[in-house]
């Protein structure tokens, strides 16, 4: 059976634009938290770049990022996640509606606020006629993809796939959540180990990979398996241990566990959890880098495979005390509203 192997990566964060998780300097996380946008000029055409949606152009960046680093030229399938689309515009299509009385109205934000808008858009750009698929699936949207790839690449004749996850903020969205209590308030305290307040720190991006079969020079992990799901059948401990038993590993043989801990005090109790079960093993979070959004999770792959390509454990990502004493599997548990959750093994090659 073929392996998958993570070849290149590419982001857009409310970080610097090139961020490294071992940059000396992090932007600290806010009640709301928007993404620093990098220059487009060189890969949009101004006319093109002042009609595209935000999480379109934060993709097509991200995408180019990954595929250039990976040197694929032309990927087999074109694959995205997200969990609210281009929200935006699809605000900026209603107040349309109702401002002009449903009459009048030019077509642009509807267009561009289309879910699958983002995957069509770099398929444009690359002239890419291949299986082109959007997921919309909440918090999962980005493992749903990655699921996607990952079986095409296992089982399929499929060598190159860019996947990736993007979400982005809106301001009207942004106030119903407040209203419902989803995100944190302004001067509510963001402590993502001991959370006191309810909510999340609300954020956007977009994190884009390119997955091969074929492992290169640039490498930076092999993903091993995957496990999606909205529920257990089982308790957290059974679950886990059986993901890893699958796959000839356990608890001890994780070397670091990745963390999507969201300093929401009603989402943390799940997270405590698999502390207590990983009490003895390094434990990395987030986060505290990227912000709570549907596909945050996708940004938490760029670290994990981060970590295992450079064989560091940066300090800023350490969330107990223990240091690894070897890097060569790191666990990425996620999880959003005590729902959509997952795991993904990474190995190192």
């Amino acid at each position: 059976m073929k392996n998958c192997y993570i070849n290149g990566i590419g982001s857009v964060s409310i970080q610097a634009t090139g961020f490294s998780i071992f940059d000396a300097e992090i932007t600290t996380v806010q009640n709301v938290n928007k993404a620093q946008q990098p220059s487009y000029k060189e890969l949009i055409a101004p006319a093109m770049s002042r009609r595209m949606a935000k999480g379109v152009k934060m993709s097509i960046y991200a995408a180019n990022k990954a595929l250039f680093e990976a040197k694929m030229v032309d990927p087999q399938a074109i694959i995205v996640g997200t969990g609210l689309g281009c929200i935006e515009d699809s605000e900026k299509f209603l107040d349309a509606i109702i401002e002009n009385e449903e009459q009048f109205l030019t077509p642009t934000a509807f267009i561009q606020s289309t879910h699958n808008t983002v995957a069509a858009q770099i398929a444009l750009l690359l002239q890419c006629k291949a299986y082109n698929f959007t997921y919309v699936n909440g918090a999962n949207s980005f493992e749903n993809a990655l699921f996607d790839a990952f079986m095409q690449l296992k089982h399929l004749d499929k060598e190159n796939i860019l996947i990736g996850g993007v979400d982005e903020i809106a301001p009207y969205t942004f106030s119903m959540f407040e209203m419902v209590g989803k995100v944190k308030r302004v001067g509510d305290n963001i402590n993502f180990k001991k959370p006191e307040t309810n909510g999340i720190p609300l954020a956007e991006g977009a994190n884009f990979f390119a997955l091969s079969v074929k492992k290169t020079a640039n490498t930076y992990a092999e993903v091993v398996d995957l496990l999606v799901f909205n529920d257990f059948k089982d308790d957290e401990t059974s679950t886990i241990k059986a993901f890893l038993e699958k796959n000839n590993l356990s608890v001890n043989t994780i070397d670091v566990i990745v963390l999507g801990v969201n300093a929401d005090a009603v989402q943390q109790p799940f997270y405590h959890k698999i502390q207590v079960l990983f009490t003895e093993t390094p434990q990395a979070y987030y986060q505290h880098i990227s912000g709570s959004y549907d596909t945050a999770s996708a940004f938490g792959l760029k670290v994990a495979a981060e970590i295992i390509r450079s064989q560091s454990y940066p300090e800023k990502l350490k969330y107990n005390e223990a240091q690894p004493e070897k890097i060569e599997n790191i666990l990425l548990v996620n999880q959003n509203n005590l729902t959509d959750f997952s795991f993904v093994l990474l190995s190192k090659c």
